[in-house]
C-alpha cells in the first residue's frame, strides 16, 4: 500500500529530511540530495519529482528523463571523486516516493565488494566539508 504524500519525507521537505540530506540542486525531473552520512564519500540520493510512482509507472519519456538525471549524477560523481565503482539502489519498502541511491565505492574503502549499507560507520562532516563535496559534484553537473 502506497503512503500518502502528506506522510512522505520528500514531499514534506521538513526537518526529518534535512537531518538526513542536503539538497544540492534540481535536475530535469528530480531533486539531488547529498546524504549527510558519508561512509561512501560523495553518496547522493536522486528523488523523482512526483510522489507515489514506481519506475514502471513512468511513461517512456518520464523514465528516459529520470534515467538521464541518474546518468548525469553518476557521471558528476565519477568525475568529482574517481570511485572504483558506483552502485545504484532503489529501495523503498516503506516510503512510496521513487528515489535512487547513487553510491560511489572505493576499492580500499568501506564495504567494497558488498552491498552498500544505509548508515554503516556514522561518518558525518562539518558544514564546510559538506559544501566542498557539494561544490565538487555541482562542478560536473
Amino acid at each position: 500500500m502506497s503512503s500518502p504524500a502528506s506522510a512522505c519525507l520528500y514531499c514534506q521537505n521538513n526537518d526529518n529530511l534535512h537531518q538526513l540530506m542536503i539538497k544540492i540542486t534540481d535536475l530535469d525531473v528530480s531533486q539531488l540530495f547529498l546524504f549527510k552520512e558519508q561512509s561512501y564519500s560523495g553518496r547522493c540520493n536522486l528523488v523523482y519529482n512526483q510522489h507515489g510512482l514506481e519506475l514502471f509507472d513512468l511513461n517512456e519519456e518520464q523514465r528516459s528523463a529520470y534515467m538521464g538525471d541518474i546518468a548525469k549524477v553518476g557521471n558528476a560523481i565519477n568525475k568529482a571523486f574517481a570511485p572504483s565503482k558506483i552502485n545504484y539502489g532503489a529501495y523503498s519498502d516503506t516510503l512510496s516516493h521513487l528515489h535512487m541511491h547513487i553510491v560511489p565505492k572505493y576499492k580500499d574503502g568501506y564495504g567494497f565488494g558488498s552491498v552498500f549499507e544505509m548508515n554503516p560507520q556514522k561518518i558525518y562532516l562539518s558544514d564546510i566539508e559538506y559544501e566542498a563535496v557539494i561544490s565538487k559534484i555541482k562542478a560536473h553537473l
